[in-house]
């Protein structure tokens, strides 16, 4: 069991969450990221920092991370990406991307980005609170017992 976050984007208090599952339940965490960042000092976690340009992270998670392993992400781009090559993702506020959901998640993305780009709504998303870590929390011991369960 491997879980692989794209750790330029993700919050400190997810990447903490996943080291303290991954820490109980033994499995690895790979952080892959465009720049180098913080790695927590445990041997089940690896930092990968690709060479910077345009979507590289994107990239590399989406070349080595296999359907029964977990990529932790917001990018909707990449969720997509992803999910048709059949990995399980998870947004560090709890919510799962999936065949039924893909669709309605990048068609919300492509809007807002429109409306942004318009100046019609600003900024990003809200801070990252208490109820996000619990979704995270209760979402990603959710997804990782089903793929413990599916593993040969």
């Amino acid at each position: 069991m491997r879980v692989w976050i794209d750790a330029d984007a993700c919050p400190k208090a997810a990447k903490d969450l996943i080291v303290k599952f991954a820490l109980k339940r033994k499995f690895e965490v790979v952080m892959v990221a465009g720049q180098a960042v913080a790695k927590p000092a445990f041997a089940i976690v690896r930092l990968i920092v690709v060479p910077s340009g345009m979507d590289a992270a994107d990239d590399y998670l989406v070349e080595h991370a296999v359907p029964g392993e977990l990529v932790i992400c917001s990018d909707v781009p990449l969720a997509d990406r992803l999910v048709k090559k059949g990995v399980a993702v998870l947004d560090p506020r709890g919510r799962e991307f999936d065949e039924r959901n893909m669709g309605d998640r990048l068609a919300a993305r492509n809007l807002f980005t429109d409306l942004r780009e318009q100046g019609q709504v600003g900024g990003g998303q809200a801070t990252y609170g208490e109820r996000d870590k619990q979704a995270f929390a209760n979402a990603l011991d959710r997804i990782i017992s089903r793929l413990s369960r599916s593993e040969p």
